[in-house]
C-alpha cells in the first residue's frame, strides 16, 4: 500500500520540484500522496496530520508544502477561535518564513510579506506603524513584485492614520502617493495592454478559451487597480487641497528648489490639484524648467499661458511638449492633460482634438474617452434645433464613456455611471415612437460634428 502512494505522489507532483535526500524518505512520500490526495476534495481537517508531519520532517520535499501548507492553515484559522486560533496564525506565519528558506527561487519576499501582514491585519493583530513598517520594507526592497491592490491600499492609509496621530509628517503622505499613484499607472499599463490586444478578437469572436481567461483575468485586477486608486484618492482626501499644499511648499521650497524629484512631484501634484492660480505654482513651475525642460515642463508653462489670456502662445507649449516626448504612453497622459486644460478653458474642439491625440498614442488612455463623452453631453443645447436632436447628443456622449470602461477596466465603475446617466437623458422610447425617427439618423452641425443613428423600436 504504501509502495503504490509512494508512485501516486510523484505522479500526482509531477515536476514540482523534490529534494533528493528526503525524497528517499517513504515516510514523507506516502504522508505527501495522503494530504494531496485530501487537499484535492477540500478535506482540509483530513489533510492537516499527514501534512504536518511531511513540514516538520522534510520541509524542503516539494512546494506543496507551503502552498497546499497554507490552504490548510487557513482553513483552521477560519474554524478556530481564540487560543487554537491564534497559534494557527503563528504556524502559518512561520510557514511563509520557512518557504522563504527552504524555495527561495521560488519565493517572492513581497508576496510573502503580504501575505504575514494581512492575515495579521484580517484578525486584527497589527497596528498601523507594523503595517506601514512592514509593507514599507517590501515595497522599497521588492517593489516589482508588489502587486497586491488590498496591501498597495493598507500601505498608504496606515502612513496617513500615523500622520493624524502626529507621527509622520504631511511631506512623506505627499511622496508615497506620488508613488503609489506611479505604481497603480504601472501595473495597470501592463494589464491594459494584454487588455486592448485581445479587445479585437473578442469583438471577432476568435478568442481561445486561454485567451478568454487571460481577459477575465486582466479585467478584474484591472477594475480591482481602479477601485484602489480611488479609495486611496478618498484616503489623501482634503490632505491634499490647495490650502494645505501652498504653504507647505512655501516653507520646504528653499530646502528643496534643487532637487529635481521633489519639485516635479510638487509642481505635479499642484497642478492635480488644480491649485494653478496661486504664485507658488509658478515659482515651483520655473524650478522646474531650469532643472528638466521636460514635455511636462511645458505643459505646466502652457497652463499659465492660458490663464494669462494667451491662448496661441499656450498652444505652442502645448505642442512643443507632444513633440518632445517620444513615448507613446506619457505623450498619451500629456494629450489628455491638455486637453483638460483646454476643457477648463471652454475650448470644447480644442479640447477633443488633444483627447483623441491621447486615444492615437494609447488606445487604452480611458480618461480621454471620459473626457470626450463629458463634452458631448455638456453640448446637447448646442446641438440640434429640436429638443429631439438635442437630447440625441447624450446616445453618443453614452457610447464613449462605454468604450472608456471597455479599453480601461480600471474606470469602469465611472465609466458605467457615465453611460448610465447620459442613457437617461437621451430620447426614450416613447419620445422615439412619437417623433417617427426610429432607425433613421441624426446629424450634428455642432462643433462635434458626426452623427448618431437612432434606435429601432
Amino acid at each position: 500500500m504504501k509502495t503504490k502512494l509512494y508512485f501516486t505522489a510523484i505522479m500526482l507532483l509531477g515536476s514540482m520540484a523534490i529534494t533528493n535526500a528526503q525524497a528517499q524518505n517513504t515516510e514523507c512520500m506516502t504522508n505527501l500522496s495522503i494530504y494531496v490526495e485530501h487537499a484535492k476534495v477540500k478535506n482540509y481537517d483530513a489533510a492537516y496530520t499527514p501534512w504536518k508531519m511531511v513540514y516538520e520532517t522534510c520541509p524542503a520535499i516539494n512546494l506543496a508544502n507551503y502552498t497546499i501548507g497554507e490552504k490548510i492553515l487557513k482553513d483552521k484559522i477560519k474554524k478556530s477561535s481564540d487560543a487554537d486560533k491564534d497559534a494557527a496564525i503563528v504556524d502559518l506565519m512561520k510557514l511563509y518564513d520557512d518557504r522563504m528558506v527552504h524555495f527561495p527561487k521560488k519565493t517572492k519576499m513581497a508576496a510573502m510579506v503580504i501575505k504575514k501582514v494581512l492575515v495579521k491585519y484580517d484578525n486584527k493583530m497589527i497596528s498601523n506603524d507594523e503595517i506601514y513598517t512592514e509593507l514599507g520594507k517590501a515595497f522599497n526592497e521588492d517593489n516589482p513584485n508588489f502587486k497586491n491592490p488590498k496591501a498597495l491600499y493598507l500601505y498608504f492609509s496606515s502612513l496617513v492614520d500615523l500622520h493624524k496621530a502626529g507621527s509622520k509628517d504631511l511631506q512623506a503622505v505627499f511622496d508615497l502617493y506620488d508613488e503609489m499613484t506611479v505604481k497603480i499607472e504601472e501595473e495597470n499599463k501592463k494589464l491594459t495592454d494584454r487588455i486592448t490586444k485581445l479587445l479585437p478578437k473578442e469583438e471577432a469572436g476568435t478568442l481561445t478559451s486561454k485567451e478568454k481567461n487571460i481577459l477575465r483575468i486582466a479585467t478584474k485586477n484591472s477594475e480591482s487597480y481602479g477601485q484602489i486608486a480611488g479609495s486611496i484618492d478618498s484616503k489623501l482626501g482634503p490632505l491634499a487641497d490647495c490650502t494645505n499644499l501652498i504653504p507647505l511648499y512655501q516653507k520646504t521650497f528653499e530646502a528643496n528648489k534643487t532637487n529635481v524629484v521633489w519639485v516635479k512631484r510638487a509642481v505635479g501634484l499642484m497642478f492635480n490639484k488644480e491649485c494653478t492660480d496661486d504664485p507658488m505654482f509658478q515659482k515651483l513651475f520655473e524650478a522646474q524648467l531650469s532643472l528638466d525642460p521636460s514635455a511636462d515642463a511645458y505643459v505646466y508653462g502652457g497652463t499659465l499661458k492660458m490663464k494669462n489670456g494667451d491662448s496661441k502662445g499656450a498652444l505652442v507649449d502645448f505642442d512643443k511638449a507632444l513633440s518632445l516626448e517620444t513615448d507613446s504612453y506619457k505623450r498619451s497622459n500629456i494629450a489628455y492633460k491638455v486637453a483638460v486644460i483646454n476643457r477648463r478653458k471652454g475650448s470644447k474642439g480644442t479640447a477633443r482634438k488633444y483627447a483623441q491625440q491621447a486615444i492615437d498614442a494609447n488606445s487604452s488612455n480611458g480618461k480621454a474617452y471620459l473626457l470626450i463623452a463629458n463634452l458631448y453631453a455638456s453640448s446637447a443645447n448646442q446641438c440640434g434645433s429640436t429638443t429631439f436632436e438635442k437630447r440625441a447628443i447624450y446616445w453618443k456622449a453614452a457610447d464613449m464613456a462605454r468604450k472608456a470602461g471597455r479599453v480601461n477596466p480600471s474606470l469602469s465603475s465611472r465609466a458605467n455611471k457615465s453611460a448610465a446617466s447620459y442613457s437617461a437623458k437621451a430620447p426614450s422610447k416613447e419620445d422615439i415612437f412619437s417623433s417617427g425617427m426610429a432607425g433613421k439618423t441624426v446629424s450634428f452641425s455642432c462643433w462635434v460634428g458626426g452623427s448618431v443613428k437612432v434606435p429601432s423600436i
